[in-house]
């Protein structure tokens, strides 16, 4: 909170400054820091979302978390402008209408994909909408209510523990995954944000991510491409026999060994430096002048 403020003040008197209601802004020098908090990233899986669905009231309440989750809409800013022109069922696809990002060019209106998931929710909630009704969440308009205390309860009572952000954290789960299937450009887009915040804000490192590094979760196209360009490797935990550690330098024994038969070898009579002419000749006449031993 205090790093976005900072970064909203700066903005404000960088501008007064501009215009010359200032000479100059007493938060020019002011270093804000990074808004990005890794300690607050987490991965909602699906099976989670599953029960957290069961446990809603009722199907708009189902949607809300099926957008945040597998489509990545911002709640509730993106999902309560939904309309239900917004929907087109024949090619899956949804209009997105963003306030947050409105004021940048290119940036106020984004098509999302309908996943099967999704479709499935968002269905139900056709069916049971009264006749001319507009907008998705009729219930849920009010920019002002507490969806977060609502939504913790749902969870809480699917038997699970809240997460530490709740709406944002399912977007950042759904950004994830789609960054393992599609290109990042795509992903960019239906997320409506560029690929330096999805790295810096959303994008996480799962455990499965190791598990197939490593071979454990071996996968189509990439294992194949390594297993035809590498050797298979051996299992990561066994060091390998012919590498030694002392403290925290490795050896190697082959190396070790050919640098203790180096440092064993006499020096030569010329010494370290190399030969000159002038010592190859002093070297000489010494040779002649020495008495030849029969």
């Amino acid at each position: 909170t205090v790093v976005k403020r900072v970064h909203v003040a700066r903005a404000i008197f960088r501008k007064g400054v501009r215009w010359g209601l200032l000479d100059e802004s007493p938060f020019a020098d002011l270093r804000a820091g990074s808004q990005s908090n890794p300690e607050r990233s987490f991965y909602v899986k699906c099976d989670t979302i599953d029960a957290c669905l069961d446990a809603c009231p009722d199907n708009q309440w189902r949607a809300i978390i099926a957008l945040s989750r597998y489509a990545g809409l911002r709640c509730p800013s993106e999902i309560a402008g939904l309309r239900w022109s917004d929907v087109n069922w024949e090619r899956c696809r949804l209009t997105v209408w963003s306030p947050k990002t409105a004021r940048h060019e290119g940036h106020a209106v984004r098509v999302v994909p309908i996943v099967p998931e999704l479709r499935q929710i968002l269905l139900a909630l056709f069916e049971e909408a009264d006749e001319g009704v507009e907008w998705l969440m009729p219930r849920h308009r009010d920019a002002g209510a507490n969806h977060r205390t609502t939504f913790q309860k749902i969870i809480e009572r699917a038997g699970e523990a809240p997460w530490p952000r709740l709406f944002q954290n399912l977007r950042a789960s759904c950004a994830t995954d789609w960054a393992e299937r599609f290109p990042a450009h795509a992903v960019a887009k239906w997320l409506g944000h560029s690929p330096l915040i999805a790295a810096q804000h959303y994008l996480q490192t799962l455990d499965h991510h190791f598990e197939a590094a490593i071979g454990g979760a071996e996968s189509g196209a990439f294992v194949a491409q390594n297993a035809a360009q590498r050797p298979a490797a051996g299992d990561c935990a066994a060091i390998p026999a012919r590498l030694e550690t002392t403290g925290n330098k490795v050896f190697s024994r082959s190396r070790a060994g050919r640098r203790s038969r180096a440092q064993s070898r006499k020096v030569g009579d010329t010494g370290l430096e190399p030969v000159t002419s002038s010592m190859s000749t002093r070297r000489a006449s010494q040779l002649r002048q020495s008495p030849v031993v029969s």
